[in-house]
């Protein structure tokens, strides 16, 4: 681990789940598992629940710019978790709000459709998502819809091929998360080498908010000093740990993954 006077200082860059599943809520449930300080810029305001999304509420892109500039030229960051991003004025405004953080890792979950199924990304988005913040990226971590979506690929190719598509798009790698896929099997890519970190698939587990978890332990374990294949096989063990503890009694719906142990608490 890195030698500092403070723990790694964590930003995420997402939406708000007033449901507490995923979205930043999520981000700082795992940033706080992997002892780092969480922060926040909020990219829109989401009306949900466990088993629907009501409305969603973008932020001006000033108001995003201004989020992130305010942490880093007071706080600092050590590594950003990029999340939902919803229309390409918020990724233009993401855009330019990273370079207010220097060199830090980028980690990118590029949220498309919500776990109840409501699509949190507009269709004229995908090509700024692809074209605009893509290439900027550490690690990107698609699960297989969506990286069919970046890899324009609707109906081919394994993971490891679409690893290897989302990567020619500029990222210095990819994680194809396997949550969608019939073995929970993440893929990992970094240009030179195609890497499968197998987990246990947890049917009776609680998943929403997986890839938040995911995506954000990786961009800790990055700050901590990790390497991208030794960060995305942590983010695999806890991401998969959080929906085998998931809270199957939170709502009517998929239930939030347990980052932090809470079932163990109260059991």
């Amino acid at each position: 681990m890195q030698a500092s006077p403070h723990p790694p200082r964590l930003l995420t860059i997402a939406g708000s789940d007033s449901g507490g599943g995923a979205g930043i809520q999520a981000d700082l449930k795992a940033f706080a598992r992997a002892g780092a300080h969480g922060m926040s810029a909020i990219t829109a305001i989401t009306v949900q629940n466990t088993t629907e999304v009501r409305a969603v509420y973008p932020l001006p892109p000033e108001a995003i710019v201004g989020q992130v500039r305010a942490v880093a030229e007071d706080i600092g960051v050590d590594a950003v978790k990029v999340g939902m991003l919803g229309n390409v004025e918020t990724i233009v405004a993401v855009v330019a709000a990273l370079e207010s953080v220097g060199d830090a890792p980028v980690v990118l979950d590029p949220v498309m459709v919500a776990e109840s199924g409501a699509r949190l990304l507009e269709p004229d988005a995908e090509e700024a998502l692809r074209e605009l913040l893509v290439p900027r990226m550490t690690v990107v971590t698609p699960n297989v819809p969506e990286a069919r979506v970046l890899a324009r690929l609707p109906d081919e190719g394994d993971a490891a091929e679409l690893a290897r598509a989302v990567h020619a798009l500029g990222p210095r790698a990819v994680v194809i998360t396997g949550g969608h896929r019939e073995e929970a099997t993440d893929v990992f890519f970094d240009g030179e080498r195609v890497v499968s970190i197998p987990g246990e698939r947890h049917p009776d587990g609680a998943s929403h908010g997986s890839g938040c978890t995911h995506s954000s332990t990786l961009a800790a374990a990055l700050a901590w000093g990790s390497d991208p294949l030794e960060a995305a096989r942590r983010a695999r063990e806890v991401a998969g740990e959080a929906v085998r503890d998931g809270l199957r009694g939170i709502g009517r719906g998929a239930g939030p993954v347990d980052v932090l142990g809470l079932e163990r608490l109260h059991g």
